[in-house]
């Protein structure tokens, strides 16, 4: 099944236009790269399948269902790990886990939670206000929160910033884990050599344009 589908995306801002026409289609199982310079429409992409920014033209389907016409169930369906971390900063780790997971009407219970963030490697900061913690702890949080949702459609931006190595591996170690489950993963970022190995597709984008598509071998 298709899990991801953009036909011919296009977005502007008054006279200017970030994306030109920008197709894209993953299945489920299946992890794209989208690599680019600053600037070129990576993040306006990742937003517009997220269903925080509406395209100027062109149609978007997550998993069949029109992304601006059931926005709401698409976004149950899906979870963007954005560049910022988003977290609230006077809660303490499990306080933003239960938060993040009550809006998508999940109870998980403290054991869960508690295995997840020692699986993230910071269980020993769980009481810890997030105001506290590094770029890279808040990383690993936000990770937990995926690896907590399970969710089928998993966009990420620049996925590796701000990780260490053991950070980075448990990141890839947790993409590969969702497209062997079926998931869907569609990433943007600037590091190839961590990102190629685990992506079944991989385009370029520059000045708005899709110019290059690979595909994995196998």
């Amino acid at each position: 099944m298709i899990a991801i589908s953009g036909q011919e995306i296009s977005k502007s801002y008054g006279h200017y236009q970030v994306l030109h026409e920008v197709s894209i289609q993953i299945n489920q199982g299946e992890c794209f790269a989208l690599f680019g310079p600053n600037g070129a429409g990576k993040t306006t992409l990742l937003k517009i399948f997220a269903t925080l920014s509406r395209p100027t033209a062109g149609q978007i389907k997550i998993l069949g269902r029109d992304a601006v016409k059931e926005k709401d169930m698409v976004r149950a369906s899906m979870m963007f790990l954005a560049h910022g971390s988003y977290l609230y900063d006077e809660l303490n780790a499990i306080e933003n886990l239960q938060f993040a997971m009550g809006l998508r009407h999940l109870t998980p219970s403290l054991r869960s939670i508690a295995s997840t963030l020692d699986r993230v490697g910071i269980g020993a900061f769980s009481g810890m206000k997030v105001r506290n913690f590094s770029a890279g702890m808040k990383k690993r949080l936000n990770l937990a929160k995926a690896m907590l949702a399970q969710p089928h459609v998993l966009l990420l931006d620049e996925p590796f910033t701000a990780l260490d190595d053991s950070g980075i591996a448990l990141m890839q170690e947790y993409i590969v884990e969702r497209v062997t489950n079926g998931g869907a993963v569609l990433m943007s970022t600037h590091d190839r050599d961590k990102a190629a190995p685990l992506a079944h597709h991989a385009g370029v984008l520059s000045q708005g344009i899709l110019k290059t598509v690979s595909s994995k071998a196998g």
